[in-house]
């Protein structure tokens, strides 16, 4: 061999390939394997500590005490469960029940009598029927209803001033009432409610001198159920009832110091005018049939 051949051969070999099959001896693996089985034998008493330290303190002192004194224990909590069960069931049956009376007025009070059935208006239809800028009405205009051909009016007085005039033949009927927003004639007085009266021209029959019978618009005043009232003459009205009104009638609503005067076109001339109002009214006897 030749001195160079030979100094390459006593070289160490770097390749990687001899530098793998040196490190993966089988002596390596044997020690892993026990090293790792050592670390769970280590890890096994310090995990079943800290599981048996998370669980309720009561389970754990049941477990170390003796086995009579635990039986003693579950059986107290058993009745202690029982009778708390008891008293929530007993609760719950007086709020079923209500407020029991006292055993010497339960015989004092007669049972109540089964309740009539009522046969009055509900309302319902009208609340579907008769609504005006979203407000229910409270009234509805009878069949007899008519525009009057007489131009009545109500002249408005205050502690003895004089108010502007209101105009009120134009339509068959004006409500009156704290309302603005439905009311025909509105009344700003706190007592009076908000759909109070209403004032209503009707055709009715009369008698006339010679025995005949005929027909005529007169103005009507109707109450709506309010709180304080309506007056006519400074007398109180019935409620829901019609009112027939005559000439120089005074109406009053509520506690208001306000007063309304009925009088009409021809009011301020003589008397020798009542038969041009007859006639007058015989015309619109004859323009409604």
């Amino acid at each position: 061999r030749s001195p160079r051949r030979r100094s390459r051969s006593g070289r160490r070999s770097r390749s990687p390939r001899g530098r793998r099959s040196r490190s993966r001896s089988p002596h390596h693996g044997a020690v892993r394997v026990k090293q790792e089985r050592e670390d769970h034998g280590r890890r096994g008493p310090e995990e079943r500590q800290a599981r048996e330290r998370d669980r309720p303190r009561e389970q754990w002192d049941r477990r170390r005490e003796p086995g009579p004194r635990g039986q003693e224990r579950e059986a107290q909590n058993l009745r202690e469960q029982r009778a708390e069960r008891e008293l929530q069931d007993e609760r719950r049956r007086e709020r079923r029940q209500g407020p029991e009376e006292p055993p010497g007025r339960a015989g004092d009070k007669a049972a109540p009598g089964k309740e009539k059935p009522s046969f009055e208006l509900s309302g319902a239809l009208l609340e579907d029927t008769n609504t005006f800028r979203g407000v229910v009405i409270k009234y509805s205009e009878p069949p007899e209803a008519r525009i009057p051909k007489t131009r009545w009016r109500l002249y408005p007085f205050k502690n003895d001033e004089f108010l502007p005039v209101m105009y009120i033949h134009r339509q068959s009927a004006y409500l009156l009432g704290r309302h603005r927003r439905i009311a025909d004639i509105p009344i700003d007085h706190p007592s009076c409610s908000k759909q109070h009266a209403v004032f209503q021209y009707r055709l009715v029959e009369y008698t006339r001198a010679d025995g005949t019978v005929g027909r005529r618009v007169r103005p009507y005043i109707i109450d709506l159920g309010s709180g304080n009232g309506t007056f006519l003459n400074n007398q109180r009205i019935e409620p829901q009832r019609y009112y027939e009104l005559k000439e120089k009638d005074v109406l009053k609503f509520g506690f208001s110091s306000r007063e309304y005067v009925l009088l009409h076109e021809s009011s301020d001339k003589s008397e020798a005018n009542a038969k041009d109002e007859d006639e007058e009214e015989e015309k619109e006897e004859e323009s409604d049939s």
